[in-house]
Parts: C-alpha cells; structure tokens; sequence
C-alpha cells in the first residue's frame, strides 16, 4: 500500500505526494512522487495518465514537507520524483540525499546501443 499524504496550498491548489513500492536489486525500496494540482483528484489523475494505475490516496499520513512543497512548486512540470530512504530513520544534513528528478527522467526510454 503506497503511504502518502497532501498539503493544502492557500492559493487553494494542493501538492501531493505518494511513496510507490518499486524492485530494486537489493529488494524492494520506494519512489516518492510529488505532484501540484487544482486539487487531489487531479493530481491523482495526472499519475494514472502517466501509466500509475492503481494511485490511490487514503489519509495524510506522510505530507509533504515544506522542502518538498518548494521544490515542486519550482518546477515547470508541477511533477517530480526520487527513490525515498525506506529505514524509517529521519534524514540529518550531513547525509547526502538524492535530487529531485522530473517526471520526464522516469519515462525516458532506453536509446538503442549500436
């Protein structure tokens, strides 16, 4: 069950975010999406679009913070992602974490090798 959460913005749209159980080599970890919308349904309906089928969103128990709400805010597409620290331990500044990714970096297909 993907856990996820949203934040009500006071222009009146709202951001997302959802963390996606995806395989890893190592086993299973998770994607964290954030998506900016008018409102939830929306920005459900934008990942469906995108090939997420079955996003469902139940509860708020993990928001975004307000370093994710900049961050998506801040780019064009209003949809970003990157694999999320499935430890449960709270990130400190002194560990490197990974950027944020737009949305058009997961869809890329391979190119061909000649």
């Amino acid at each position: 069950m993907a856990a996820g959460g949203f934040c009500k913005l006071p222009t009146g749209s709202v951001v997302v975010a959802l963390n996606l159980p995806t395989p890893t080599p190592h086993g299973t970890g998770s994607v964290r999406f954030l998506v900016h919308a008018q409102n939830r349904a929306r920005a459900l309906t934008r990942l469906r679009n995108l090939g997420l089928r079955a996003v469902y969103l139940r509860g708020n128990a993990a928001p975004p913070t307000p370093d994710e709400i900049t961050a998506v805010l801040h780019h064009p597409d209003g949809l970003i992602w990157r694999t999320a620290p499935d430890n449960g331990v709270a990130l400190t500044p002194d560990l490197a974490q990974e950027l944020w990714r737009p949305i058009r970096a997961l869809l890329r297909r391979p190119t061909a090798q000649a």
